[in-house]
């Protein structure tokens, strides 16, 4: 997977927060670069892949962990 700029811990938010949180970190970004969201539960690795791409931001990967837990990269638009 792609070198992330920034990372960000949301294996403990429930949604919509999950976006909230991701999407705050997006904005303080600049475009073209990574951020590495860690997250956990089936509502979040549903909704904030598609939420991120339904924004213009590229999906660069999901890799499931042993724990549950999911590593999510994304690629901020410009």
């Amino acid at each position: 997977m792609p070198a992330e700029t920034c990372h960000l811990d949301i294996t403990r938010e429930t949604c919509p927060m999950t976006f909230v949180r991701t999407r705050l970190a997006l904005d303080r970004m600049a475009a073209g670069q990574v951020l590495l969201v860690l997250l956990r539960g089936e509502e979040p690795l549903r909704n904030v892949p598609r939420t991120a791409a339904e924004q213009g931001h590229a999906v660069l990967g999901l890799e499931p962990q042993a724990d549950g837990a999911a590593r999510l990269w994304i690629r901020k638009g410009g």
